[in-house]
């Protein structure tokens, strides 16, 4: 179970735009949460899990981390094939880059998923299991 994890960006406006798409592509929401930084998670009455997002180089980083130095890798639940889709999409068209498009996963069993690199190059994956993914 996830509580929060979060990532550092160079560009928070770049960054802002390209997870506000995504965030409505899976009916999610952003929330400000200081000047330097925002929250990606399900929405103001459910604000956990989120994804902390920010331009802060966070306390606990080893020395000469740095954004788009250590990539994370962060698969968003979908409920449906189409949402996976729309994810890609609106991910794409908010400056996001293709990593894998939208189909079934080899070996995966149920489960179709896509994946971008947001603008610093982090690893986002949409994806939805069981009989929704078929």
């Amino acid at each position: 179970m996830l509580d929060h994890t979060g990532i550092v960006v160079t560009d928070l406006t770049k960054a802002r735009r390209f997870y506000d798409a995504i965030a409505e592509a899976l009916g999610l929401a952003t929330k400000t949460n200081s000047e330097q930084s925002f929250l990606f998670g399900r929405s103001a009455e459910e604000p956990i899990p989120y994804l902390w997002i920010g331009t802060l180089r966070p306390s606990y980083w080893v020395e000469g981390s740095r954004a788009g130095l250590n990539q994370m890798h962060i698969a968003f639940i979908a409920d449906s094939k189409q949402m996976v889709d729309a994810f890609y999409h609106a991910a794409l068209a908010a400056g996001g880059r293709d990593n894998g498009p939208p189909g079934p996963r080899e070996g995966a069993g149920d489960y179709y998923g896509a994946f971008v690199l947001d603008p610093d190059g982090n690893n986002l994956e949409a994806c939805v299991r069981g009989p929704a993914a078929r």
